[in-house]
């Protein structure tokens, strides 16, 4: 049993001292302590939740899939949007970046923020769960204009909404981290595979602006419900007007060796995420519109549905996995994995007879990938767990860097690989040039976590 030690407002400690060691061992003793000493003056003794285990916690992991599902599913379904827009006026006279830029826009800022809301939220814990509220109106206000909402508008508010959850997730789970981690991110998929059908539905039957209409109502529900299950398991610390606040982690932690092997652009780790999202965005962005190139718009939503779906088993797998073995070698396995599946089975794809098994194996291998973030964090955090967050952020600053830049490299690949035939049925459609570059991409990811994983062990000796 866990006890945390509540003092009354005003109090000056971080909210998150009490679970800087997260391990079943270490919080037992721990709890052990508080129960046997005395509280200290202006203090109660609260019973924590479970770590691990109990309606609490899966209730947090529950409503963290529906928050994942709404925010993340609805971005990674903009394949659907842009498809519509290259074949409908008055978009389909654009070139396929300038209509690729809207998502990887929303994408770019939602990943990117992170890190600057990590801070704010380290600074201003109490409001942490109050400002998820606000940015659902985003949602309804911008309607009438679809670039401001699709991209700044929809990626802004999104970090507001997700983030919490992923700053909060280690307060509930250790031994499960992954698994739970898994099942939260899992919600992009299951958002991705339903949300295509319905989208589709949509904008045929009512058009583009009801269905964002229709749309944004369907969020403020699903998410103002999840809301309620997103709190911290530790209680968080109550200040009063003008009292001194905690401030971010000291610049020295961003230089220590442990952080630098898992998190920024000179770094192995954070050069393997950066190239794997080059990999994993040009396949989600345009994987609906080269079906539809060799066979029918029907075909080209099933398989961004398999693709999205296939994300659903691919976290919860992986993240499980991570819960086992070194993340590292999860990281190799989705890599190498996609790799192949990008070489053989786009590249040769003329139909659904490839394609269809193309989306299910690269969306489950690469779609899986950030499972492993959660684990790894909190590795990289070391003897400061408190500052996963900061190692998640960064980690997902760089997954934005490539959100952005991936698309438009391939964007410039596709115009220019028009006119170009690689011949003996590789590259069908002008993709030629596309597939090559996912497909290197993956596999030089599979050469970084080995890296990694090196880079790993000799610090931990």
């Amino acid at each position: 049993m866990e006890y945390e030690l509540s003092t009354f407002r005003g109090d000056r400690s971080m909210p998150n001292d009490s679970t800087r060691d997260s391990s079943p061992a270490r919080s037992h003793a721990s709890g052990s302590r508080l129960r046997h000493s005395e509280p200290q003056e202006g203090a109660t003794i609260q019973e924590l939740a479970p770590l691990d285990r109990g309606i609490r916690a899966w209730t947090f992991c529950a409503c963290g899939f529906i928050v994942e599902m709404m925010v993340w599913g609805f971005l990674f379904s903009y394949g659907i949007f842009q498809d519509y827009y290259t074949h409908n006026p008055p978009f389909n006279s654009s070139s396929q970046v300038a209509i690729a830029a809207v998502g990887t826009v929303g994408l770019g800022i939602q990943y990117g923020e992170v890190l600057f809301l990590s801070v704010l939220f380290r600074r201003y814990p109490d409001y942490m769960r109050t400002a998820m509220w606000p940015n659902i109106a985003p949602y309804i206000q911008q309607v009438w204009q679809l670039i401001l909402l699709q991209g700044v508008g929809l990626g802004f508010s999104g970090g507001f909404m997700y983030l919490p959850v992923m700053i909060l997730l280690p307060q509930w789970f250790s031994e499960h981290r992954g698994l739970a981690g898994g099942i939260i991110f899992a919600g992009t998929g299951v958002g991705g595979f339903v949300f295509p059908f319905l989208l589709n539905a949509l904008l045929n039957n009512v058009g583009l602006r009801w269905t964002l209409r229709i749309w944004a109502i369907m969020t403020c529900v699903s998410t103002g419900i999840a809301f309620y299950g997103v709190r911290p398991r530790v209680p968080m610390a109550k200040f009063q007007f003008g009292q001194r606040r905690p401030l971010a982690p000291r610049l020295e932690y961003f230089k220590s060796p442990l952080f630098l092997s898992f998190t920024h652009s000179i770094t192995w780790q954070s050069l393997t995420c950066l190239i794997q999202g080059l990999s994993y965005f040009p396949v989600s962005l345009y994987i609906a519109t080269f079906t539809q190139e060799v066979s029918t718009p029907l075909t080209a939503t099933v398989a961004l549905s398999l693709f999205n779906s296939a994300g659903v088993v691919g976290q919860v797998i992986l993240g499980y996995l991570t819960d086992r073995v070194a993340y590292p070698w999860v990281m190799l396995l989705s890599s190498v994995g996609s790799a192949l599946a990008a070489f053989f089975l786009w590249g040769f794809a003329s139909g659904p007879a490839l394609i269809y098994p193309f989306a299910v194996i690269f969306g489950a291998l690469s779609g899986g990938f950030s499972s492993v973030w959660p684990n790894a964090a909190v590795d990289c955090a070391g003897r400061k767990p408190e500052n996963a967050d900061i190692t998640y952020a960064g980690t997902a600053m760089f997954k934005g860097i490539s959100a952005v830049i991936g698309p438009i490299v391939s964007g410039i690949l596709l115009e220019t690989g028009k006119s170009s035939d690689l011949g003996h049925g590789y590259g069908v459609a002008g993709y030629g040039a596309v597939e090559i570059f996912v497909g290197s991409c993956a596999l030089v990811t599979g050469l970084g976590s080995i890296v990694v994983a090196a880079a790993r062990q000799r610090l931990a000796s």
